[in-house]
């Protein structure tokens, strides 16, 4: 059947919407520049659909007072105060019966605030490194966790707040590093067992019986990079820092078991991403789970995976609506998913 053709609204946060308001530029990683959108626009106008740019979650929240409605939202705003901000666009169009791609506003909050992903995990009996919460400096006394550890802000992506300094091998390092997090970010510190092996990350397709791996991928930290761990800057300048490469041997076949059963333990949906460390033995763990993926065409990891095995950003996003229409119990979109 040819999909008909749907009014599609587009959520997101532009980096340029922020740029008055004195943010710097970590501060402004997660939110996207046009050209993610115009990428986005295009491939949804090539599978026969028209594209309406809303905006955040603000614009969002005066466009439907005012009475605006669409078929599907496109969705990949991040929000920008609080841990629950990646539910907020979710939460409003459920308020709304809009339907809209990714995952709901509990899996979207559950996963960006990291300790209760690992909390979910573990009563999953999915392996994840052990951690500790860490409010104040006083919670650093008596944390039982093996050395080195790994210290990162509790709800944040994009690498931010990761750095060279976040591998800590004393109780010195550990302190100043959590002082120092706990100020800028005005959050939890996520402290973890660190783990030395090798780096991949998951991307995921669909949801539920039908989610299934899109591939490995791979990160290997070339000699520039900071070492040992995925740093916002390592992130950043990923074209220069870092080499992906899709790998398919025992352990990236067991991490892509993983981080399905992790995706489908946490009710997440159409596409996105599972990031796993390797032990010192060499056995994956679940780092983070990543329910709302970046869809730059080049430089977010889920686009990168996705065309490094052979398959268009078009056919990408065609996956992604052909998912988000599949869960939808609204007649006006059975055909879309085609």
């Amino acid at each position: 059947m040819e999909p008909r053709e749907l009014l599609v609204g587009l959520t997101y946060d532009l980096r340029a919407d922020y740029a008055d308001l004195g943010l710097d530029e970590e501060q402004l990683a997660e939110f996207d520049g046009p050209e993610t959108i115009a990428a986005l626009e295009r491939a949804l106008a090539e599978l026969g659909h028209r594209v309406d740019r809303v905006g955040n979650v603000k614009a969002l929240a005066r466009r439907l007072v005012a009475g605006d409605r669409w078929d599907l939202v496109f969705n990949i705003a991040e929000g920008r105060f609080g841990s629950g901000r990646e539910a907020q666009v979710p939460a409003l169009l459920d308020a709304y019966e809009i339907p809209y791609t990714f995952s709901d506003p509990l899996a979207s909050a559950a996963t960006l605030h990291k300790a209760t992903t690992k909390r979910l995990l573990r009563d999953h009996g999915l392996p994840t490194p052990g951690f500790a919460l860490v409010s104040s400096l006083e919670d650093l006394e008596g944390l039982e966790l093996g050395w080195p550890r790994f210290a990162k802000p509790v709800a944040e992506g994009t690498s931010k707040g990761i750095d060279a300094q976040s591998v800590l091998r004393t109780p010195e390092e550990l302190r100043e590093v959590c002082e120092r997090l706990l100020l800028r970010y005005q959050q939890d510190v996520l402290v973890e067992e660190f783990l030395p092996g090798r780096e991949f990350t998951v991307g995921l397709v669909g949801t539920g019986r039908q989610a299934r791996s899109a591939g490995a991928l791979e990160v290997d930290l070339l000699g520039e990079a900071d070492r040992d761990v995925y740093t916002y800057r390592n992130k950043e300048e990923c074209e220069t820092l870092v080499r992906y490469s899709l790998a398919a041997d025992a352990t990236a076949r067991a991490a892509e078991g993983l981080a399905l059963a992790a995706w489908r333990a946490l009710d997440c949906r159409d596409g996105g991403r599972v990031d796993l460390r390797c032990d010192a033995q060499g056995r994956p763990q679940i780092i983070e789970v990543n329910p709302l993926p970046g869809m730059h065409p080049t430089h977010s990891d889920l686009p990168i995976l996705w065309q490094q095995g052979g398959r268009s950003y078009l056919e990408l996003v065609r996956t992604i609506m052909a998912s988000a229409c599949e869960r939808s119990s609204e007649s006006r979109l059975d055909a879309c998913a085609s």
